[in-house]
């Protein structure tokens, strides 16, 4: 994990000096919008967008060692996740919403996994969904979390009417509270300009479709065989890795309705990937599994260089 952390630095720097730019995409939310300094290249948003990427590989490592999603104890997590980054350097050069998706889903899932079956957890329904919105003001992006958790909440048993008044003010909080110091008005409105994945259907096919395809498929096999194991899991553990599904499917739904924002999802889907890595090298014992993660190091340096190139 180490080295990953490290071979993932020294690749932003490489790409920072060789002048790859951000991948374009369209950076409004609801009411702002991304774009500006906080997308610029250069060295220091380099580092800030690495030290995001490394901070959500970390949280997800600290909470499976409380919560046991995956049942053994193992770094392979964040090597895997730091690695289907380093597959995509466009979103390496610069702080991006893409990363920022990342870090707020692992941020929230500790307060969703701690309302299990928790009656009065209505404070944690009420700041996920309000981070929630509040994240969609500045990109659309954000959105595709909300049927992951709400979905969620019902597996937890706790959606009952007050949790369903605790989501209803969370989602209206942010932008009463934008709306009523004048940060912004209801003229501010944007909507979203998606362009399907369809829409690249005879164009010369780009590393970066290939890469999309690619997790996309890797994810579902996983996932699939994963879940011959997980489901005999006691119901906390299921429900826990249920998320994770639920996540994984509205990354990919998103990317293919929304393909022209595909760096905004990328990071979520290699998180969500590399939870099913992870199980599947814990949960496999076949010495081939050892094969498997040197095929996928040499396929993301592989992908890095070419889009270098």
């Amino acid at each position: 994990m180490i080295l990953c952390a490290l071979v993932l630095m020294v690749a932003t720097t490489v790409a920072v000096a060789m002048g790859v730019q951000p991948a374009a995409g369209d950076c409004n939310g609801v009411f702002f919008s991304l774009q500006g300094n906080l997308l610029d290249s250069g060295p220091l948003s380099a580092a800030v967008n690495v030290m995001c990427l490394l901070a959500t590989g970390g949280i997800m490592l600290a909470l499976n060692k409380v919560l046991s999603y995956v049942r053994s104890v193992t770094h392979l997590m964040a090597s895997a996740f730091f690695l289907l980054q380093l597959a995509h350097p466009s979103g390496l050069v610069a702080l991006n919403a893409g990363t920022l998706l990342g870090l707020l889903t692992t941020m929230a899932t500790l307060p969703l996994f701690a309302s299990y079956q928790d009656r009065h957890s209505q404070r944690s329904i009420f700041l996920i969904f309000a981070m929630i919105a509040t994240a969609s003001m500045f990109h659309y992006g954000s959105l595709a979390l909300l049927p992951a958790f709400l979905l969620s909440f019902r597996n937890m048993g706790v959606l009952n009417l007050k949790g369903l008044l605790a989501m209803l003010f969370g989602l209206i909080t942010p932008f009463w509270i934008v709306l009523g110091l004048g940060l912004a008005t209801p003229a501010d409105l944007r909507g979203p300009h998606m362009l399907g994945i369809w829409t690249v259907v005879g164009h010369p096919v780009t590393p970066q479709l290939v890469l999309v395809v690619a997790a996309t498929l890797l994810g579902i096999v996983l996932t699939i065989k994963n879940l011959m194991t997980i489901m005999n899991y006691r119901m906390q553990t299921r429900v826990y890795n249920a998320f994770f599904v639920l996540v994984l499917i509205m990354a990919v739904v998103a990317l293919c309705i929304d393909y022209g924002n595909a760096a905004v999802y990328l990071p979520l889907l290699g998180l969500m990937v590399a939870i099913q890595v992870a199980h599947a090298h814990t949960l496999g014992k076949s010495p081939l599994r050892y094969v498997s993660l040197l095929l996928l190091i040499v396929g993301c340096i592989a992908f890095y260089t070419i889009q270098l190139l």
